[in-house]
């Protein structure tokens, strides 16, 4: 299904839930809405559904304005938080339901349910009441469920919140893999960066009821084009007066600017471990953070801390050490623009702008 909103607005009160929101969406993409708690996500998804109504906008599947349309008649399934199993229902009775509603043949409902208890992993659970399961297996079945009247959409609302860390984990995989197998349009809900980078095509990152960005989960990460967007994905350390800092002096040309450095543009070690020592300065180990692949070390400079990253393989640092650092470059941006700066003292001193 070929998904198109314009305008999209919905007031609580005095409340702007959703401001003025428009994207399109291709057929088969599976698109994750992510963003901070209160934000405006669910919203959008539950408009989608028909389980809200618009303020003002337009939401058109497949050229046709659906906005007026029930829930039922929009061609849509819908994975809850919670899962909504219900309880009383072995796990073939929970997949079914939809297709007893729709008034399907027993012969037509068995064929489809074993399909799906076979793609979603359930075989042999036919038979078990929720309670029986895992959450992991209850959050399958309310997949299943969902996927049973073959609907054009799959709407899911932060599906893996309920699920411990490690099953959370093996489903996003299962979940991307299931889709792509299935081919359907699908839009999920949630506040975890690591998960929509890890299983959506495309993120549309929503803030104060607002779409601030939309693209790749790399392109997103690699040219954030708004000040929300490069403090939100991933770590990072905001700096004023970046142009105190060697190789950054340029930034003075732009007053009131700030900058966002991340991790992976800093380097620290020893002075011998770098080839520019000119773009070089030094700074003090405060904390280290073992991160399993890795070491998270702050370091301050300063009165500005800065946070890198560091192999296993190199020497282990230790808090109160000096060290050198180098910050290869920063994401500038002012109330109008954003954009990247190079250290001057390893490339041309003129920043690019994105």
């Amino acid at each position: 299904m070929h998904i198109e909103v314009r305008g999209l607005k919905k007031q609580f009160g005095d409340f702007q839930a959703v401001n003025d929101v428009s994207f399109e969406i291709e057929k088969g993409h599976l698109i994750g809405l992510l963003g901070p708690s209160g934000g405006g996500k669910t919203s959008i998804l539950r408009m989608l559904a028909g389980l809200e109504s618009p303020s003002s906008g337009d939401i058109i599947f497949h050229g046709k304005r659906v906005n007026d349309l029930p829930p039922q008649e929009r061609g849509i399934g819908f994975v809850f938080q919670n899962y909504a199993l219900f309880k009383h229902m072995t796990v073939y009775d929970n997949v079914s339901f939809g297709l007893k509603v729709k008034g399907q043949s027993k012969e037509f409902i068995r064929e489809r349910v074993m399909s799906l208890v076979e793609l979603t992993g359930l075989k042999g659970f036919e038979h078990r009441y929720p309670h029986q399961l895992s959450g992991g297996q209850r959050q399958r079945v309310a997949f299943a469920r969902a996927l049973a009247p073959e609907p054009q959409l799959l709407l899911l609302d932060e599906p893996f919140a309920a699920i411990d860390a490690k099953i959370r984990t093996e489903l996003r995989t299962w979940l991307k893999d299931m889709i792509e197998r299935v081919g359907i349009t699908s839009i999920f809900v949630t506040h975890d960066q690591e998960e929509a980078i890890e299983v959506a095509d495309e993120i549309m990152i929503i803030n104060k009821g607002r779409l601030e960005q939309k693209g790749s989960p790399w392109e997103i990460y690699k040219n954030p084009q708004t000040q929300f967007v490069a403090s939100f994905i991933g770590e990072s350390t905001i700096v004023e007066n970046i142009e105190r800092l060697k190789g950054f002096e340029e930034a003075a040309n732009w007053p009131g600017t700030q900058a966002l450095i991340r991790p992976e543009y800093i380097e620290i070690g020893k002075l011998s471990e770098f080839r520019l020592p000119s773009a070089t300065f030094q700074g003090t180990v405060k904390h280290l953070h073992f991160r399993g692949s890795e070491w998270m070390v702050e370091v301050q400079v300063g009165d500005i801390k800065l946070i890198t990253y560091r192999s296993l393989e190199k020497d282990v640092l230790q808090p109160g050490d000096e060290v050198t650092v180098l910050i290869h470059r920063a994401y500038l941006f002012n109330d109008s623009d954003t954009w990247i700066m190079e250290n001057r003292l390893k490339v041309d001193p003129m920043p690019i702008h994105i």
